[in-house]
């Protein structure tokens, strides 16, 4: 399951940077007793998870998937809840997973152990899907039936309190869905210059105030570098007026997402999967993705929207042979969760879904 940084607003409304970061560590406190209690029940129960809209993506993928050998590549493999469905559902399928974070593969190693005869598990970035599937011993074009992408953060990510990802947790500040490398949201913010630290919180935040922001981050760690989530979240309190925070959610959130986006270059590995992964589908092949936020949602929709139309000259009568679209559209527009999926799964509120199915190879 993934989802953006609204799935975790903290309290509205305005307040002194320093009763606001009082009120981040008594978050904190309470927020680290939940994962604990977390932490205890995945010992006993295994991970738990909840797939964000199953059924719809069971509906949509299902028919590419009942033949027997059919490859089903999920690309954010996660703790594994949408394989295991599919995996149980049509025993004939074949798995190849794809996760950056290494403790995600080991739980999703661990959860679909049962079926580890038709399961490989890549440590990868989904813009490695060619090599994945290299490994995998499969051809990087026409060789699957089925793609699933749940792109943002996951639940675990949120979960594990050393990862800095949510602004409601005094964290390091991490923001690295692989652990193993790569430079850290306190990098960023320790080492940008003024006029790229706005940039990021403006592109990739949508952020008013990034400009007054990324000011003031300057003035700070000219004093003392950021290492911890509480201090940026006390920074984005003083920075943000205070009309904007009793109107706009959590002054935080804007910022977060943008460094996570950073950090991690999720527009950039997204620019460069959904290609690769269009090119992978069989004919009747089917993708699905799953976006979190506007800026992920309007990449994908850029990618299908001329994969599903027509390359034959305008000004032409008729359809040329082999220049008609190569993908059909499954959902019109962007589908959304229903309001019983949402009490189901809260989780799921900001997802957008779209799908396609391959029709015809490329010209």
């Amino acid at each position: 399951m993934r989802h953006n940084r609204e799935a975790l607003v903290g309290p509205r409304g305005a307040g002194t940077p320093a009763s606001a970061h009082k009120a981040t560590r008594a978050r904190c406190a309470t927020k680290r007793g939940r994962s604990r209690e977390v932490e205890v029940n995945r010992e006993q129960d295994g991970p738990r998870h909840v797939p964000v809209l199953l059924g719809r993506a069971d509906a949509l993928l299902g028919p590419a998937l009942t033949e027997p050998g059919a490859v089903y590549l999920d690309a954010t493999l996660g703790l594994g809840g949408h394989a295991e469905h599919f995996l149980r559902t049509y025993p004939g399928l074949r798995l190849v997973g794809l996760d950056r974070d290494t403790a995600a593969l080991k739980l999703a190693t661990e959860r679909l152990a049962p079926f580890a005869d038709r399961v490989t598990l890549v440590h990868t970035r989904y813009d490695g899907i060619a090599d994945a599937l290299e490994q995998a011993g499969l051809a990087a074009r026409g060789s699957v039936s089925g793609i699933l992408m749940d792109l943002g953060v996951s639940s675990m990510q949120l979960d594990e309190t050393d990862r800095g990802f949510a602004y409601s947790i005094d964290a390091p500040l991490d923001m690295r869905m692989d652990p193993t490398t790569g430079p850290t949201a306190a990098d960023v913010l320790n080492t940008y210059s003024h006029g790229d630290l706005a940039r990021v919180l403006k592109t990739y935040g949508e952020e008013r105030f990034a400009g007054r922001i990324a000011s003031e981050v300057l003035r700070r760690r000219a004093q003392r570098p950021f290492t911890t989530s509480a201090e940026l979240v006390e920074l984005l309190y003083a920075a943000i007026p205070a009309a904007t925070r009793r109107t706009g959610g959590h002054p935080a959130k804007r910022t977060f997402q943008a460094l996570r986006v950073e950090v991690n270059r999720e527009l950039d590995s997204l620019r460069a999967a959904l290609p690769a992964a269009m090119d992978a589908l069989r004919i009747g092949g089917r993708i699905v993705v799953m976006s979190y936020q506007s800026l992920e949602d309007k990449v994908v929709k850029q990618e299908f929207a001329p994969r599903a139309a027509s390359r034959t000259p305008v000004d032409l009568p008729v359809e040329l042979p082999g220049m008609g679209p190569e993908f059909r559209m499954l959902t019109r527009g962007a589908e959304k969760a229903t309001e019983e999926e949402i009490a189901e799964n809260p989780r799921a509120a900001p997802v957008r879904m779209r799908a396609a199915e391959r029709i015809q190879e490329a010209g």
